[in-house]
């Protein structure tokens, strides 16, 4: 009871959701099925009525599913958005109550003083799967004073019972109902306890010896002897302001103004969850209502007010006010972790202005064409290291080498020598060089498990070598295959 009133929960269960979300689409006749694979198998994840109709089943082996229906077309699952698809499907209930959790494959709903805003539970419930049915989702509804029970008759007997029926509700239900373990239900039977109702009269201390507390409570949590919450799910935060102006505005200065009272509002909310926004779009919508907007991607996550304004300068200067703007609005489309931490005031200010610097860039040829250079794990030069977005990754310091590695480095080119250990004269890009200094060598062998056709010739020895006209090479020659070539120069 609530305030006088019996708790009535309503259970939608959605028995093909994840084919619904597909063929919602793209509608497919004929037997049709979608794919998971467990371990080394592709088993049957969600079926049409077609493929059960053929005798098929859930978690039956695609190979064994083939053989008894040759016609079955299949396409693979996708977890990840079935679950997408579940939150769209909260989210949308939540128009008839508050109250809406989430459960495998189904949404529980306390709609405990909600029914009559809709003229009661039965016009409710119509509503609902009229709804459910014109957007061609497979759905069956329990209603009851218990979530137990509302989940039974979904599952077993689709329907509402009424206020305090119970038990003439579930007493004729299979004791798989009460969303026990299969091992359970099956003992159960072997016992010839096949029904609710005849849990309610066997003495209830051999069942938990044999079977675990476990079992009584599932009976008790249907019955309304033993409570069971709905707990909803929050909402994220939205992290989105507005701001409707008295008088049209048109002047970059005003703009520029209009954004830092925005940004106040949106950093003070980011600060509060503890994120920072990575992209932001802000929408300006003009008297002829038409709109326009200019999108901010940061290297960096940011909740700084006045560096975000900075960067926003550049994005407004080829917005057109036509006769005048009368509304902005400012939204965080992409947000990311950002913990409040304490670090010396030197690192912080050098971060945060490679960070601006790496978003100024990106505003004129894109976030991704920004790169920076990361160690990789190998001794090969041209493999020891990788170029990635510089907004999207962290620099690294261990570029640790036992050996100095020239800045600039190119596809080997022969040299003219006239020794082979090592050249003191030698001639490159038609230029006569004679070399001052000379430390090595330094041996590499090949990676076996790479082919790579520039390392076939076998292990080489590096030199590098300081030559009397100021350039500093590396180069290297092949014991198998006398004769030296220059890869890199040092700076």
């Amino acid at each position: 009871m609530l305030d006088g009133r019996t708790r009535r929960i309503l259970t939608l269960w959605f028995p093909r959701l994840a084919n619904d979300r597909v063929l919602r689409a793209q509608p497919i006749e004929g037997p049709f099925a979608l794919v998971l694979r467990e371990g080394n198998t592709d088993r049957l994840h969600c079926l049409n009525a077609a493929a059960e109709g053929q005798g098929l089943a859930r978690g039956m082996a695609l190979s064994e599913a083939r053989a008894f229906c040759p016609a079955l077309q299949t396409a693979p699952a996708d977890p990840a958005r079935e679950a997408q698809f579940l939150e769209t499907l909260r989210r949308w209930a939540t128009r008839y109550c508050p109250w809406v959790g989430l459960e495998d494959e189904g949404l529980v709903l306390d709609i405990t003083g909600s029914d009559h805003l809709w003229g009661g539970e039965e016009p409710m419930m119509a509503e609902m799967t009229a709804r459910l049915e014109r957007a061609r989702i497979t759905a069956r509804l329990g209603l009851a004073d218990t979530r137990g029970a509302a989940w039974a008759l979904a599952h077993f007997a689709p329907g509402r019972a009424a206020p305090g029926a119970r038990l003439s509700a579930l007493g004729k239900l299979p004791v798989a109902a009460l969303r026990l373990p299969h091992d359970t239900v099956t003992g159960l039977q072997r016992l010839g306890l096949r029904e609710i109702g005849d849990l309610t009269r066997t003495p209830r201390a051999p069942l938990v010896r044999r079977f675990g507390a476990g079992l009584m409570a599932r009976l008790d949590q249907a019955l309304g002897d033993l409570p069971e919450q709905v707990s909803p799910v929050a909402d994220p935060p939205h992290y989105g302001t507005r701001l409707t102006l008295p008088e049209p505005i048109g002047q970059q200065d005003d703009v520029m103004a209009g954004i830092e009272r925005l940004l106040d509002r949106l950093c003070a909310k980011l600060k509060e969850n503890e994120t920072g926004a990575r992209v932001l779009c802000l929408t300006l919508r003009r008297v002829d209502q038409a709109s326009q907007e200019v999108e901010l991607r940061l290297a960096t996550p940011l909740r700084d007010p006045a560096r975000i304004a900075a960067l926003f300068a550049r994005g407004i200067e080829d917005i057109d006010a036509g006769f005048g703007i009368d509304q902005m609005r400012l939204a965080a489309t992409q947000v990311e972790a950002l913990p409040a931490r304490q670090v010396g005031a030197i690192a912080t200010e050098r971060r945060d202005k490679l960070g601006d610097l790496i978003t100024r860039i990106g505003l004129r040829i894109g976030l991704e064409n920004v790169q920076r250079y990361l160690p990789a794990d190998s001794h090969i030069p041209e493999r020891s290291f990788l170029i990635a977005p510089a907004a999207f990754t962290e620099p690294e310091g261990n570029w640790h080498q036992p050996h100095p590695r020239p800045l600039r480095l190119f596809p080997p080119e022969p040299l003219i020598a006239d020794a082979p250990d090592p050249p003191r004269r030698f001639r490159w890009r038609r230029q006569s060089l004679s070399a001052e200094r000379i430390e090595g060598p330094e041996r590499l062998t090949p990676e076996w498990w790479f082919d790579d056709p520039n390392w076939r010739r076998g292990m080489r020895d590096y030199w590098r070598v300081e030559t009397g006209q100021g350039l500093r090479f590396w180069m290297f020659h092949t014991p198998q295959d006398p004769g030296w070539y220059v890869e890199g120069i040092f700076a």
